[in-house]
């Protein structure tokens, strides 16, 4: 191959990275601001200004608005904190066509066909979003690559959570614990009232099966 050709072909696979992370940039501003939408629909069906928000979910009004005007990603944390304020299902915040009244107790996600939500550091495919008020929230994750993760960065929420590794390699972090350097194939169940964070370790797509418990199953 002659350094010509070489050259060439850089500059053209240059170019498709560079619009391959265009392209991802358009769609997670998009995502956040589709949350951010939906989040605000919501808090305005339940009859809450911002102010009543912020003392309900204990977040600080300008995180909400930032949150409602797509300015800034959530915590899966916050999610939480803001449904359970609300009082509904997570599901809510996932679907703007989400049917309240919604009685049926089964339901499929095709792949691929789930509800993408983009918060801090991770990109949630929501499975099994018509299914409502459910005790278990399931999730196809796409994880970020980041430095090792400080206290500060942990989170912590009621319930319990496992994680499947579907591809790439990932460091679970759990208060107390050394951190786990996990694989595909490798599974983990660990408590979430436990500071704990998930990081990519690899350039490599990386993603997880994720299954969050969100009510109290006496709820």
């Amino acid at each position: 191959m002659t350094g010509k050709k070489r050259k060439i072909m850089a500059e053209t696979e240059k170019t498709s990275v560079e619009s391959a992370a265009d392209d991802w940039d358009v769609e997670r501003h998009q995502l956040r601001a589709d949350l951010g939408a939906r989040m605000k629909a919501v808090r305005q069906a339940c009859g809450y200004t911002l102010e009543v928000a912020a003392q309900r979910t204990g977040l600080a009004l300008s995180t909400i608005h930032k949150i409602e005007n797509g300015r800034v990603s959530p915590s899966y944390e916050n999610l939480i904190k803001i449904a359970r304020a609300y009082d509904i299902g997570m599901e809510r915040l996932f679907s703007a066509d989400h049917d309240a009244t919604q009685t049926t107790r089964m339901t499929v996600t095709r792949a691929g066909q789930g509800r993408k939500v983009r918060a801090k550091n991770f990109e949630y495919e929501v499975l099994c979003n018509a299914l409502a008020e459910k005790k278990i929230i399931p999730l196809v994750t796409l994880v970020e690559k980041r430095a090792p993760l400080t206290r500060d960065e942990l989170e912590s929420h009621d319930g319990e959570e496992t994680l499947y590794v579907l591809s790439g390699r990932v460091e679970l972090t759990v208060e107390h614990y050394e951190p786990v350097i996990m694989e595909p194939g490798d599974c983990a169940y660990f408590d979430s009232t436990i500071k704990h964070g998930l990081r990519a370790i690899d350039d490599t797509e990386t993603k997880v099966f994720w299954a969050c418990t969100y009510t109290d199953v006496d709820k």
